[in-house]
């Protein structure tokens, strides 16, 4: 997250973020959607296209500032402002690393899991990010600068991110050169960011720490999966049910209009059912078929396999074999 005080914007960094992630899609052998749809939301917002722009509001109406949003309720500041960007180099960083652990995460807790997560982590960062400001003001004196500022960027999730994301790692990571725990990670780049890079938001950062302090808290509390999630993969299952319908009915008009390829005897043990055998070479036949697909005999009064007529005894397959071929053309 970063304070919207007025960037530079970079030119030519938006081709090389395109290349990065398609070349990170390309060698995965399952390509994660939510972490897809995040990046090409957050890009698409920032680029406005012109099928979008009547319909996406400006960065001045959607930046967070504790103050409008306490006293006007105004809750596009509140949801949207993590999706919005001051400048090109803003976005490309997020997004890389958006990139980079959305992947990590995505893959090893499925989809459906990771955006439950995505979305409370973005609800857990803005509010405690929200209420650090509100005390802030009523108990510091200098708490005031803090429920006055402007801000953008979806890093305040990506810090709750690293943080559900090394929670488990007992190895050491380098950060902005200097090597760490993983565990601690998140809190060297707060303090890190914070002195050597202008314009970012202390408390967005920090709400979003906590956010992920407070996911990994109650996802230990509570045994199983969220009921959020049971939620979604219910009403996912409940909207594909039509689409597996019609496919179903695909299915039934698909199938062959011929024998089920037994020749002599049941599969399996099963009872075939619908087919009829054919009294001279034994092969399974659809029910509706008058003549027999291998052969080309005709069905006739279905006698029982131990009343073949001898006739039909001494065919060779290679008999059969040419009648099919004759019958077929």
């Amino acid at each position: 997250m970063e304070s919207s005080g007025g960037g530079r914007k970079w030119r030519g960094m938006l081709p090389l973020l395109a290349i990065h992630a398609v070349n990170e899609y390309y060698r995965l052998p399952w390509k994660p959607p939510i972490t897809a749809g995040l990046l090409a939301a957050n890009t698409l917002i920032y680029l406005r296209p012109a099928f979008l722009h009547p319909l996406l509001p400006s960065i001045r109406d959607v930046c967070f500032n504790p103050y409008l949003i306490l006293k006007y309720g105004d809750l596009k500041r509140f949801f949207l402002s993590p999706f919005y960007h001051i400048g090109e180099s803003h976005l490309v960083f997020n997004m890389m690393s958006l990139l980079w652990k959305g992947i990590q995460l995505e893959t090893s807790m499925g989809s459906t899991e990771f955006a439950v997560m995505v979305a409370s982590l973005l609800a857990m960062s803005q509010g405690i990010t929200l209420l650090i400001a509100k005390s802030l003001l009523l108990f510091f004196d200098y708490g005031r600068p803090f429920y006055s500022e402007y801000a953008v960027g979806f890093s305040g999730v990506l810090f709750a991110m690293k943080v559900v994301l090394n929670s488990q790692s007992d190895n050491y990571t380098y950060v902005h050169g200097l090597m760490v725990p993983a565990r601690h990670a998140a809190w060297a780049e707060l303090v890190l960011v914070q002195m050597f890079v202008p314009g970012v938001s202390f408390l967005g950062h920090l709400g979003g720490i906590l956010a992920g302090i407070l996911y990994l808290k109650l996802k230990r509390t509570y045994s199983g999966s969220d009921p959020l999630t049971r939620i979604i993969n219910n009403l996912a299952g409940a909207l594909s049910w039509p689409l597996r319908f019609v496919k179903g009915l695909f299915r039934i008009r698909q199938q062959r209009i011929s024998g089920r390829g037994a020749v002599g005897g049941s599969q399996g043990g099963r009872t075939l059912t619908r087919v009829w055998r054919c009294r001279a070479c034994t092969y399974d036949n659809s029910s509706w078929l008058s003549v027999c697909e291998m052969c080309g005999s005709s069905r006739g009064g279905g006698l029982p396999s131990d009343q073949v007529p001898h006739q039909f005894d001494d065919l060779s397959v290679e008999e059969i074999r040419r009648r099919r071929i004759q019958r077929f053309g």
